[in-house]
């Protein structure tokens, strides 16, 4: 396999509580290749968005630790000042935000919004800035570029505002997307049309797309590889064919045992993702939501197990199977 885009080693993202941090993030390692698309995706406090904010540093410092290493382009992200790290965001890396009615601004024309990039990271002058623009709305889809690029972010609809976020985040043809959910809260027809965009964009321009989800349906149609992410740390990375064809983490085969299906009854999940006060500090995360698992199967300081190629589960757990998982 080739040399990877971006290599995530030891990444750790601590949230102050009380006076003190707490790992949201726990010493994930994770590579991302030239033009793939890379699902991560678990239940919400799994710690996805945290760690594709963290990837450049857009957590606020005041409440927030990043430690280990983001290398990209012969640099460690992390160790970056804020100004390296502006002529990286935007630029090489594009994002995606979870809610676009708040990563907007309200106040500036969604127009001068899609230009402030170009701004920064081009020597485009105004009205080339401008064509530049009505192209990218155009891109997206958007059926009158003009009209858009003159309205305010409260005018458009939630798909609208999401294929804005897209083309502020293509406008300087990144060679990474971080796209954090780009379909929550929009109906299933917009969510068709932006997952349709970005494979089409992704196809078009060979960019590699992180795609935080929590959606198994959009891993299925969308990623190449997939990674299950579970109180922090990463439980399972594979091939998207082989996590579907051959689940193995516990936590894994819960999460696709959830999903609707026409031949087998949903099962729920019991109890609850930790609390970052009350995270274990040892052994397998998910061995408290395993009841059927026996203690000894789980490893005391877990693992990386490579059980195929390409396909690694954290824990030794994953050697147990049973019915109600499956």
């Amino acid at each position: 396999m080739t040399e990877p885009l971006m290599k995530i080693r030891g990444l750790r993202t601590s949230f102050k509580i009380a006076g003190q941090y707490y790992a949201a993030v726990d010493g994930l390692d994770l590579d991302i290749y030239k033009n793939e698309v890379f699902a991560l995706v678990g239940e919400s406090g799994s710690g996805k968005s945290a760690m594709a904010l963290s990837l450049t540093k857009l957590h606020n410092p005041n409440y927030t630790r990043v430690e280990g290493q983001v290398l990209y382009a012969g640099r460690n992200l992390i160790a970056l000042d804020e100004a390296s790290l502006g002529n990286i965001r935007g630029r090489r890396i594009g994002m995606i935000f979870q809610d676009s009615a708040l990563a907007l601004n309200p106040l500036i024309k969604v127009g001068a919004q899609i230009e402030e990039p170009l701004i920064y990271h081009s020597d485009l002058d105004k009205k080339q800035r401008t064509a530049k623009a009505l192209q990218l709305l155009e891109d997206v889809g958007m059926v009158s570029p003009a009209q858009t690029y003159a309205q305010l972010p409260h005018q458009l609809s939630g798909g609208m505002r999401q294929r804005v976020m897209i083309a502020i985040a293509i406008a300087c043809n990144p060679d990474i997307i971080i796209a954090d959910e780009p379909t929550t809260a929009l109906d299933v027809t917009v969510q068709v049309l932006i997952l349709d965009l970005l494979r089409k964009i992704q196809q078009d321009t060979g960019a590699s797309i992180l795609l935080i989800t929590h959606d198994l349906g959009v891993v299925a149609e969308m990623a190449h590889r997939v990674g299950v992410m579970y109180a922090g740390q990463l439980v399972e990375v594979a091939d998207v064919f082989q996590l579907f064809a051959n689940p193995m983490h516990p936590y894994t085969r819960a999460l696709l045992a959830s999903m609707p299906g026409n031949s087998r009854r949903l099962r729920a999940i019991g109890g609850v993702v930790p609390q970052l006060q009350h995270m274990p500090r040892r052994g397998c995360r998910f061995a408290h939501r395993t009841p059927h698992v026996p203690a000894d199967i789980h490893e005391k300081e877990p693992i990386y197990h490579e059980v195929a190629p390409g396909h690694y589960v954290l824990c030794s757990c994953y050697r147990w199977r049973h019915v109600c998982c499956t």
